[in-house]
């Protein structure tokens, strides 16, 4: 779900969840660690889209091939570091990750 596209009213009584929820106590989350890891990180502006997504992804898509994580950026834009990065950070996060192309 999109917080630029939901009202507030609309998440009435919803679990909502934010990338900075994401860390616990002083350590990052695998996920941010891999981002950290493997350059994914850039300018920040699509960083906690992309995070939320790919948290959700690997939650329903655990063992993920390239070609999938790619897909499920196919919704996002990130203009600085390109996706190869990204998809790199997520595979990593999956235990994924392979030298196969995306």
């Amino acid at each position: 779900m999109r917080s630029c596209l939901l009202l507030a009213a609309q998440a009435d009584g919803a679990e909502v969840r934010t990338v900075e929820d994401l860390a616990s106590g002083d350590g990052l989350h695998p996920l941010q660690e891999a981002f950290r890891e493997h350059f994914a990180l850039q300018c920040g502006f699509c960083t906690p889209g992309i995070l939320m997504a790919a948290l959700d992804f690997l939650a329903h898509t655990p063992t993920p091939r390239r070609r999938e994580i790619a897909e499920m950026l196919s919704g996002h834009l990130c203009r600085c570091t390109g996706y190869a990065p990204i998809i790199d950070a997520i595979a990593a996060a999956a235990g994924t990750a392979s030298t196969e192309p995306a």
